[in-house]
C-alpha cells in the first residue's frame, strides 16, 4: 500500500499536549494545497469493576465519549483557524477494547495509508515511562513508513 505524506493523521485526546499538535500540523499545513487531515480520538472505557451497577458504568462510558467528540470539535476549529479547508478534515472515533492506543492508532495509520502521524507528547517522567508506557514513544517505535510528529 502507498502512503501519501499529505494524508496526515493526528492522533488526539481532550489534553493540552494533544491541542499543540493540532496546533503544529494547522502551522505546518495551513493554507497549502493537497493535504487532508483525519483527527483520531481513541476511547478507552473505564473498567467496569470500578462501578457498583451496569447504569453507572454505561453512564461513564457515555461521558468517555462525549469527552472524546468535544475534543474532535475543538480540534477542528482549531485546523479551520489555521486556514485548513473544512472539507480536508476528517474526524474518527475508534473504541479500544483492551488494547494499547498505540497499537490502534497505528492500525488506523496503516488501514488509512496515512503517510504522517502526528500526536502530543503527555511529558512522563522516565519512571512513570517505564512503568506505564508512553504512547509517543510506543507510536515512534511502532511506525513502519511513515512520518512521525512528536509535538511537546
Amino acid at each position: 500500500m502507498g502512503y501519501n505524506v499529505k494524508n496526515i493523521l493526528v492522533a488526539i485526546d481532550d489534553s493540552e499536549n494533544a491541542m499543540r499538535a493540532v496546533k503544529y500540523v494547522g502551522t505546518i499545513v495551513g493554507t497549502s494545497q493537497g493535504f487532508a487531515v483525519t483527527l483520531l480520538n481513541i476511547v478507552r472505557y473505564p473498567s467496569r469493576d470500578h462501578f457498583p451497577d451496569s447504569s453507572q458504568w454505561e453512564e461513564a462510558c457515555v461521558k468517555f465519549e462525549q469527552k472524546g467528540k468535544d475534543a474532535l470539535e475543538q480540534a477542528v476549529k482549531e485546523l479551520v483557524a489555521c486556514g485548513l479547508d473544512r472539507s480536508a478534515i476528517n474526524t474518527r472515533i475508534v473504541k479500544s477494547h483492551g488494547t494499547s492506543i498505540a497499537s490502534e492508532i497505528m492500525k488506523v495509520q496503516q488501514e488509512g495509508g496515512f503517510g504522517t502521524v502526528a500526536l502530543g507528547r503527555r511529558g512522563v517522567t522516565k519512571q512513570e515511562e517505564f512503568l506505564f508506557g508512553s504512547v509517543s514513544n510506543k507510536v515512534v517505535h511502532y511506525a513502519k513508513d511513515c512520518t512521525v510528529w512528536v509535538v511537546e
